[in-house]
């Protein structure tokens, strides 16, 4: 049984994973829908979510060798 802790953490990591691969869907597939961006704000954006996975995908793993040397669940 996994511990609340490592549950919180480990969706919070999730979820900026999932956050960051959904801005990527959206400035690659979709960028009319973004709204009023110019190419500065379509570059940030996209700088801010490849960071925001970067970490997101370093806590995943940092969490699974921490509480779960054995095996990772991701």
């Amino acid at each position: 049984m996994m511990s609340p802790l490592y549950n919180m953490l480990m969706t919070s990591a999730q979820a900026d994973k999932a956050k960051a691969e959904l801005t990527f869907e959206l400035l690659s597939n979709h960028p009319a829908g973004i709204g009023d961006h110019s190419t500065e704000d379509f570059y940030k954006n996209a700088e801010e979510a490849l960071r925001m996975l970067i970490d997101a995908e370093e806590r995943i793993e940092m969490l699974n060798k921490t509480f779960l040397p054995s095996k990772s669940i991701i």
